[in-house]
């Protein structure tokens, strides 16, 4: 790697604001704000809107779309008369 071009690659704690969930990483990142981490030491922060804590996907949370029945119901609808109308 050419020095002196890459940003630095260091600790960076990511905090999900409504998960509550925190995880120290390494990361380019930067931020102004820092926070103590468990060990002692004092790391930058970085608030995330989402995260696995909050994400609907991986709470739960999440609709499951029934595509298969909104395309036999679509087929029952117009299907037939779809077909009359080419044939």
């Amino acid at each position: 790697m050419k020095p002196g071009i890459h940003p630095a690659y260091r600790p960076v704690v990511f905090r999900d604001r409504v998960g509550g969930l925190t995880f120290l990483t390494r990361s380019t990142a930067t931020s102004d704000r820092t926070i103590e981490w468990e060990d002692g030491n004092t790391y930058p922060v970085i608030d995330v809107e989402i995260s696995s804590a909050s994400h609907p996907f991986y709470t739960g949370a999440a609709r499951v779309i029934d595509t298969a029945g909104r395309v036999e119901r679509f087929e029952r609808r117009y299907g037939t008369e779809a077909a009359r109308r080419r044939g």
